[in-house]
């Protein structure tokens, strides 16, 4: 069938040709809906929250589904006509929206997807991620996991990282982060909700407690981000931060060396706090 209707549209032009390219996108939306909706489950199944960004790093599935949809333009010889393979891509695509969206039946945190992602030196951010992780419904991944392009993938962000390099100017993190720096400052961000955390120890690093906070708040702004849970500094006791404007820490600043029996309560808070300030949380 998709060849049947491939064959005329590189033969025709104007109205007929448009009228063609219509009745092909709609042919494949309506089978590639049917199909990814019977695989996620209908109404009885909803796809995950933190695995669905369209067309982002975390969809694996619908990743794998556009993948094979072009090795069959390449088995059928579309390729040899860029309109046509375009056509076909374009239609797979939409078909794999519209699919997930069926398959979520209305769900908006499944086509909202938010990415926790953090960069550790010593576990300590991992573990103050996993808290954030249980308090928000996400899943925590390692920023190594991942490009720097695949953040755009999402609606929204919270993104957390150590203070290693203290004193230093920038590349504050020792981790992953530092790489990917400049590339997330050249993305478009759209205005996305993007929060920062970040773990520092107030009693040995006190003149820079949570200062790569900063530097990722400092860098995804610059994306274009809205960034979001900004925490008094009134409950802390560190001696200066470069994170602190106006008497705010431009994220959520924890102390897992001084302070570990306050963390829950605290991530608790600023989970409850960005769903205020807009981060599409469930």
């Amino acid at each position: 069938m998709s060849f049947a209707l491939a064959q005329p549209l590189m033969q025709e032009s104007g109205v007929a040709r448009n009228r063609k390219a219509l009745a092909f996108f709609a042919c494949l939306a309506f089978s590639g809906c049917a199909l990814l909706a019977w695989n996620y489950g209908g109404a009885e199944q909803q796809i995950e929250p933190t695995s669905t960004s369209l067309f982002g790093a975390p969809a694996t599935g619908l990743r794998a589904r556009l993948t094979q949809a072009q090795a069959r333009v390449q088995q059928f010889g579309f390729s040899r006509s860029p309109m046509a393979s375009q056509v076909l891509m374009m239609g797979a695509r939409l078909a794999a929206q519209d699919g997930a969206r069926v398959g979520c039946r209305g769900s908006l945190t499944c086509v909202r997807a938010v990415g926790l992602f953090y960069g550790t030196q010593t576990g300590k951010t991992e573990t103050v991620a996993s808290t954030i992780a249980e308090k928000s419904g996400l899943e925590a991944t390692a920023i190594d996991d991942v490009s720097a392009a695949d953040l755009a993938g999402y609606d929204g962000l919270i993104v957390g990282a150590p203070t290693w390099h203290t004193g230093a100017d920038e590349q504050r993190s020792g981790t992953t982060w530092d790489d990917y720096l400049d590339e997330i400052k050249g993305l478009d961000l759209c205005g996305k909700p993007v929060a920062v955390f970040g773990v520092g120890d107030q009693m040995g690093y006190g003149d820079n407690f949570c200062d790569a906070i900063e530097e990722l708040h400092s860098t995804f702004a610059a994306a274009g981000a809205k960034m979001l849970g900004y925490v008094a500094d009134g409950d802390y006791e560190h001696t200066e931060s470069k994170s602190v404007v106006d008497g705010k820490f431009l994220g959520l600043p924890l102390d897992e060396d001084n302070q570990d029996d306050m963390t829950a309560g605290r991530v608790d808070k600023w989970v409850a706090q960005l769903k205020e300030e807009g981060m599409p949380l469930a």
